[in-house]
């Protein structure tokens, strides 16, 4: 069964990163920031199948040369970002379907990269990656890093896409930021079907999601493949052990709403209850008013035996009413948070 996948990520400044070590990260090439300085050499990688940088059409290679060379255009894009906290970069992480051979997936992820940067009028660096040696098989995918600005013949202009400000939205007519990643999610998913049916295969992805497709499960985590890394190494990975516990807990959830145990009617009763214990803890006698009383019930006790007659009915032993008041003044505190 086929899925599938598209994650859209910002490269931030603010948030420490670099466009430089993220073009050279996904195309296994080495770069160097000319702004820091650092050298980012990621040339060992082996699972990069394809690298390839792609423009708006109509711009022609001729009039920006510097943007067919990786290195100069995400320096040239660093460059055009003044703050501290710039978003330098948009990516779109998609995943490449097994079924189909490579020169499919490729032409699939060659098409979605071209209908970016149309899109947008940005350049896209395209990189498509195959399965690593010890992970899994069917895990073909593809970086589309598209910068945040337009590229034009003179350089990088205004803020383009999802980068663009709300009110620049709102005055060009363009839809909201979350009305464009469902656009582009469906713009996948279409292109994903078609490559299917050319090459004859009754699959079929939908980008919308299991509660909108009318499928009534939990859909299965994503859990990062830097805690996969971890945990191969037989380390403990508290960001996959968070993951898979919140997916339990989603799926416990899900049973019990089937079983007709509506969780919010759960809680609302445990509040009911906690409630209805505060109000009994808070009616009971004071300490000092309660001890009194069982003071007194001790000596009519003892007075009692004392003249040979058994204890009145109701009255209790002075060790079992020294039992009772430590009990209840040890569990007094918690009464209030029983619940």
């Amino acid at each position: 069964m086929t899925i599938f996948h598209m994650q859209i990520n910002s490269i931030s400044r603010g948030a420490g990163r670099s466009a430089i070590a993220a073009a050279a990260y996904r195309a296994g090439e080495c770069l160097r920031d000319q702004r820091t300085g650092r050298l980012h050499n990621y040339a060992q990688r082996s699972d990069v199948s394809h690298t390839e940088i792609f423009l708006p059409p109509g711009l022609r290679v001729a009039d920006v040369p510097w943007a067919s060379d990786r290195g100069r255009l995400w320096n040239t894009a660093e460059a055009s970002e003044r703050r501290r906290d710039a978003r330098l970069a948009r990516e779109y992480q998609v995943s490449l379907p097994a079924e189909l051979d490579p020169a499919q997936r490729l032409q699939l992820a060659r098409r979605f990269a071209l209908e970016l940067a149309e899109r947008y009028n940005v350049a896209v660096d395209l990189a498509v990656h195959g399965p690593r040696p010890a992970g899994d098989p069917r895990n073909h995918h593809a970086h589309l890093l598209a910068t945040s600005r337009e590229i034009g013949a003179s350089g990088f202009g205004a803020k383009a896409g999802l980068d663009m400000e709300s009110r620049e939205r709102y005055l060009r007519g363009l839809p909201a930021g979350i009305a464009e990643i469902r656009a582009v999610r469906e713009r996948w998913a279409t292109f994903n079907n078609e490559a299917f049916a050319a090459a004859g295969l009754e699959l079929r992805v939908d980008h919308r999601s299991l509660r909108a497709q009318g499928i009534d499960r939990e859909p299965v985590p994503h859990i990062p493949f830097v805690a996969v890394q971890i945990e191969r190494r037989g380390l403990r990975s508290e960001i996959a052990e968070r993951i898979r516990q919140r997916y339990r807990d989603r799926v416990q959830a899900r049973l019990a709403r089937a079983q007709g145990l509506d969780p919010d009617a759960v809680r609302r009763q445990a509040r009911e209850a906690w409630l209805q214990l505060r109000e009994q803890a808070q009616a009971a006698p004071a300490p000092a008013q309660w001890s009194a009383q069982m003071q007194a019930h001790i000596k009519e006790s003892l007075q009692a035996t004392r003249a040979g007659a058994q204890p009145a009915p109701g009255a209790t032993s002075a060790t079992e009413q020294r039992r009772a008041t430590l009990a209840f003044e040890r569990d007094r505190p918690d009464r209030d948070f029983a619940l």
